[in-house]
């Protein structure tokens, strides 16, 4: 069995957040190793944890989604960033890519479908 992806989730809605981390945590190959709820958040602790994939929201206090993802992928260029928002525009996708991230959805797609992106994101094959 390949070793556990260690993630890190960045998600500003405190119930949303909670309900995704008990949900992946349930996953025997993905491991939460942080969850915070700002992006200023995400790029201090990115260093301490080493994630293999950070799960970004977009809208976010402070420093937003792509300036998290900027900082992260600068400083860690190891940690995909995956993004995950309610809604994003085309442009604001394109700036997400630009800054370093490998993939973006929206919050209302399957759980599946953001569990093979995380997979994709950190280099393993979907498992079932």
């Amino acid at each position: 069995m390949p070793e556990r992806i260690r993630l890190v989730l960045v998600e500003d809605n405190q119930v949303f957040r909670e309900a995704l981390e008990l949900l992946l945590g349930l996953r025997d190959d993905i491991e939460v190793v942080a969850s915070v709820d700002t992006g200023n958040a995400a790029a201090a602790i990115v260093g301490d944890v080493q994630p293999d994939v950070v799960l970004m929201d977009y809208r976010l206090p402070g420093m937003n989604g792509v300036e998290a993802t900027r900082a992260i992928h600068e400083a860690h260029p190891e940690a995909a960033v995956v993004c995950l928002t309610a809604s994003v525009s085309a442009k604001e996708v394109q700036e997400l890519f630009e800054a370093g991230a490998v993939a973006c959805l929206t919050k209302d797609e399957q759980l599946e479908e953001i569990i093979a992106a995380i997979r994709s994101a950190a280099g393993q094959e979907a498992s079932t």
